[in-house]
């Protein structure tokens, strides 16, 4: 076991994370990225990026990861291959220990753990995912222009992104395991008002259908099977691409019952900041984020907690107080 003191910790290594690494080195505070089981967080599984500024061309997801990991090297992060095991933030420096026997101290805390986009969990699906199998209508959408797309889900989350992807794609079929929406109201009735969506009510998709890869040609969806969860009856259906949309679960489950949380989960940071009930601590990106969870809006944050974390070191950040 080794022990290690740094001025700022980060953990996780998605945008937020590396963008808050690049930020706090080139202030000089010689930051530490821990970046757990995951590195890059959900842009390894996604293939063409064409929605991040500062690319004239799509890339790919891994590469983009790849890049940012060597611009946070060049100006000075240690970028630690480890995994967070437990942290302590009732002591002064805090405490986190790594699954490699490592104890470290740090003065400052930026949690970018991110959140995972929640799947059906079918033997299909990680084949599939990133070609003709995505959780993101902002992301991918435009792909799918003038082609004929699945939404899975109820929620508020799959009614959104059908009413988005319903200005894009030549159709929409929503699938819903059940005989109503739990969406709100008003969503439902625009939804219900677009005449490119349909809805295929006490149904859930089991698996999906496609081309095996053939190097150089990845996999790719050219269908769903559908099961009626009434009569047990299945039938095949054909589609461009789906969406996932069954929500999202947020990485806090080292922060449970130690910082504040949000009434769905998410860690809760003080308005127009990213300042968390706990001084010193910071939280960037999807693991606050539920309402845009983008690459960009996560490097946004990344940089909010770098700035406010200098700040903070340098004795002028004020102690976030509780929303009451």
């Amino acid at each position: 076991m080794s022990a290690r003191h740094v001025k700022v910790l980060i953990i996780g290594s998605g945008p937020a994370g590396y963008t808050a690494a690049i930020y706090t080195a080139r202030a000089m505070l010689e930051p530490v990225l821990i970046a757990g089981m995951e590195q890059g967080g959900q842009l390894m599984i996604t293939t063409d990026v064409e929605n991040y500024p500062g690319y004239a061309d799509p890339v790919q997801g891994p590469w983009m990861m790849e890049q940012m990991l060597k611009q946070a090297s060049h100006v000075g992060a240690e970028i630690v291959n480890d995994l967070v095991t437990n942290v302590d933030l009732d002591v002064r420096p805090f405490r986190v220990s790594t699954d490699s026997g490592t104890e470290w101290t740090a003065d400052a805390l930026i949690i970018a753990t991110g959140a995972k986009a929640k799947w059906l969990g079918i033997e299909t699906e990680h084949k599939f995912m990133g070609f003709g199998v995505s959780a993101c209508a902002t992301c991918d959408g435009f792909f799918y222009r003038n082609k004929d797309v699945i939404v899975v889900g109820g929620g508020n989350s799959a009614v959104e992104e059908a009413l988005y992807l319903s200005n894009l794609a030549k159709t929409v079929t929503v699938v819903h395991r059940r005989d109503s929406f739990r969406a709100e109201r008003i969503l439902q009735e625009r939804l219900f008002a677009k005449e490119n969506v349909k809805i295929v009510w006490d149904h859930e998709v089991v698996e999906y259908l496609g081309a095996d890869p053939k190097p150089p040609m990845p996999a790719s969806v050219n269908g769903v099977k559908l099961r009626n969860v009434k009569t047990g009856e299945t039938r095949d259906m054909v589609t461009d691409g789906v969406f996932v949309a069954i929500g999202h679960a947020p990485a806090v489950e080292l922060f449970k019952d130690k910082l504040r949380l949000k009434p769905n989960g998410y860690l809760w940071t003080a308005p127009d900041s990213t300042a968390t009930d706990v001084p010193g601590v910071f939280a960037a990106g999807d693991v606050t984020d539920d309402i845009y969870r983008q690459a960009v809006t996560a490097a946004g944050m990344g940089c909010m907690a770098a700035l406010e974390t200098e700040k903070y070191l340098a004795g002028h950040m004020p102690v976030a107080i509780a929303a009451e």
